[in-house]
């Protein structure tokens, strides 16, 4: 009786980690967490494992307590993943986690406490920094309107970072030293109060990999919730690990030539996807025309440059 009134008991926050071989990054993302202060907060922590073949199931079997674990028979992508883990959290905030990120000792407490003295905030993310150095400047991000996505995919954005005019896809020109609300950030370091998230729907899985995070932020901002950047430097990113597709992981990550493309092609879908569903009916039919074009090229290119690497 004691054992089931513990596990209907509520939690403060849901950590869900989903993984794709990563294990070894994933033990060190768990070591980090292990030794974290977290008050009087109570936190429960989910790992996923999507299918992995690198020996992170036979990890993953070999912790003691503490840790609930889901096993997939099948790769069910970022946003599938998360929904298999979202229908047993049972924390008032969810915290979807990627496996190749360590956290600072207090970010859990400082971002929940955050989340509390803030009650209209549906969704929030941590200034991330890379392994690599500097800041991951997909934690800070405005939706890819279309002129949003031309001036960065022409390079408008670097050549003018702090512009109003060109740089709003990732709008820069704020100060990121402060809290402030943002359009989107991202689904590395990416909490959420339970109720906006049963307001709104869990993950969709349309996506396989790429573009859900910023549909869920979307979604939450759509329904009235606030979205905001939270200044802390909170985590620590090595960023692209499980799909391969980034040079800042590329010497840890353990992605093949068949899982790059696979993310590579999945990266160039999101787009369509989320353009044909948020913007296709507020812009002319040229507008859409240009847009899904240059998505197209751009992943040509991003699927042969995968194709004829080892």
């Amino acid at each position: 009786m004691e054992r089931l009134a513990m596990q209907k008991e509520k939690v403060d926050l849901s950590v869900i980690i989903l993984t794709f071989n990563t294990r070894e990054l994933l033990a060190k993302c768990l070591e980090s967490i292990s030794a974290l202060d977290n008050g009087n907060f109570r936190i429960e922590v989910i790992v996923v494992d999507n299918a992995s073949s690198d020996g992170s199931r036979e990890y993953l079997k070999s912790l003691k307590g503490g840790l609930k674990v889901i096993f997939s028979d099948q790769n069910l992508g970022f946003a599938g993943g998360n929904n298999l883990a979202l229908r047993g959290a049972r924390g008032r905030y969810i915290l979807f986690l990627n496996s190749d990120t360590e956290l600072a000792p207090s970010a859990l407490n400082k971002i929940i406490a955050f989340m509390d003295q803030n009650p209209k905030v549906g969704a929030s993310t941590a200034k991330t920094i890379l392994f690599s150095g500097g800041m991951d400047p997909d934690c800070h991000r405005g939706f890819p309107t279309p002129w949003a996505s031309i001036c960065y995919f022409l390079g408008l954005e670097n050549l003018f970072p702090k512009s109003k005019i060109f740089g709003q896809y990732h709008k820069f020109y704020e100060n990121l030293d402060k809290v402030h609300e943002i359009d989107a950030g991202f689904g590395t370091f990416m909490i959420v109060r339970r109720k906006a998230l049963d307001e709104v729907g869990a993950w969709d899985e349309s996506y396989f990999f790429y573009g859900e995070d910023l549909d869920l932020f979307y979604r939450i901002k759509k329904s009235g919730w606030r979205v905001m950047f939270y200044p802390e430097p909170l985590v620590t990113h090595h960023k692209g690990a499980s799909s391969g597709l980034r040079k800042e992981s590329k010497e840890v990550t353990r992605a093949d030539r068949e899982t790059r493309l696979k993310t590579a092609k999945a990266s160039i879908r999101a787009m369509e996807i989320f353009y044909e569903k948020f913007y296709k009916d507020k812009y002319p039919p040229l507008t859409t025309w240009v847009v899904i074009l240059g998505i197209r090229i751009k992943g040509f290119f991003r699927i042969v440059n995968h194709y004829f690497k080892r």
